[in-house]
C-alpha cells in the first residue's frame, strides 16, 4: 500500500486528486498540501521517520505551476535527499515533461485527471516501489543524532549537545557551533541519553551534566550557566541535580 502526498495550489484540483488516490486499492494513505513549501516541510518529516516509520511518505503527487516554490523547484530539491519519494507530475501543461523525466520523474498526468490515467501513474509507481533494492534498514549510531539541514542530513555528536530547549513536539538541540530542530520529543529524548548523563532541570530544558559549568543559588532560586547562558531550574528538579552534580565532582 502506497503512502502518498498531494501537492496543488488549486484548492479544487487538490480536492478532486485526493478523492481519485483515495479511490485507489494501492493507495493506503493520502494527504494534501496546497503549495511546494508545506510539501518540503512534511517531505522533510517523512524522511526524519525513516522508510519505516508513521509519517513515511512513498510518492508524491506534484502540480508544476505554484506560487513561490514550483513543482519542478521542488522536484530538483528532491534529488538531493539519499532517499527522497517518488515523483508523479499532475500539471495543465505539457511542456514541461522533458525536464519532469530528466528529474526522475515516475509519470507525468495531464489534466483535466481521467481516473484510469492516474490509476497508471499509481501502477508505476507501486511497481517501482516493490522492485526497488531493499536497504538493510542499520541501528541508528548513538553517539550520533541525524538533523535535517536545507535538504541534507547532516550527523551531531551527542557528547557536543550542552542542552536541550522543548518545542511541542519538537526539540532544539543546542551546541557551540549552534542550534538545530528535530522532530522528537523532550520527553524521548530524556529517555534516550540518560544514561548519557542528560538530566531534566525544567519541564522545558534538558541539560548535559558535563557542560554545566556553574550552580547559581540566588534568593531561593536555581539555576546553571551552561556555556553563556543561564538556565532556570525547577523546584521539582533542583535536589536531584545537585546530588547528581556532587556525586559527580565525587568521582
Amino acid at each position: 500500500m502506497l503512502r502518498a502526498l498531494a501537492v496543488d495550489d488549486e484548492r479544487p484540483s487538490l480536492e478532486e486528486l485526493l478523492y481519485l488516490l483515495n479511490a485507489d486499492p494501492r493507495i493506503g494513505s493520502v494527504e494534501g498540501a496546497g503549495d511546494a513549501t508545506e510539501a518540503l516541510r512534511r517531505i522533510n518529516r517523512a524522511l526524519q521517520s525513516g522508510p519505516a516509520g508513521p509519517d513515511a511518505i512513498d510518492v508524491v503527487f506534484l502540480d508544476i505551476h505554484m506560487p513561490g516554490l514550483d513543482g519542478l523547484d521542488l522536484a530538483r530539491l528532491l534529488t538531493g535527499f539519499a532517499d527522497p519519494p517518488l515523483v508523479v507530475f499532475v500539471t495543465a501543461h505539457e511542456d514541461f515533461a522533458v525536464q519532469a523525466f530528466d528529474l526522475k520523474a515516475v509519470d507525468y498526468v495531464l489534466k483535466p485527471v481521467r481516473k484510469e490515467r492516474l490509476a497508471e501513474a499509481v501502477r508505476r509507481a507501486a511497481q517501482l516501489r516493490d522492485t526497488a533494492p531493499r536497504i538493510p534498514v542499520s541501528e541508528p549510531d548513538p553517539d550520533q543524532i541525524p538533523v535535517e539541514l536545507g535538504g541534507v542530513t547532516r550527523f551531531v555528536a551527542v557528547d557536543d549537545i550542552t542542552h536541550v530547549e522543548a518545542r511541542g513536539d519538537y526539540a532544539r538541540l543546542h551546541t557551540p557551533q549552534g542550534s538545530h530542530l528535530v522532530r522528537i520529543p523532550l520527553s524521548t529524548l530524556e529517555e534516550r541519553w540518560r544514561s548519557r548523563g542528560f538530566v531534566r532541570i525544567h519541564r522545558r530544558h534538558l541539560v548535559a551534566l558535563r557542560h554545566i559549568g556553574e550552580l547559581r543559588l540566588d534568593a531561593g532560586t536555581v539555576s546553571v550557566l551552561v556555556g553563556a547562558e543561564e538556565l532556570q531550574v525547577s523546584r521539582r528538579h533542583a535536589r536531584e541535580l545537585r546530588e547528581l552534580l556532587m556525586r559527580r565532582t565525587a568521582r
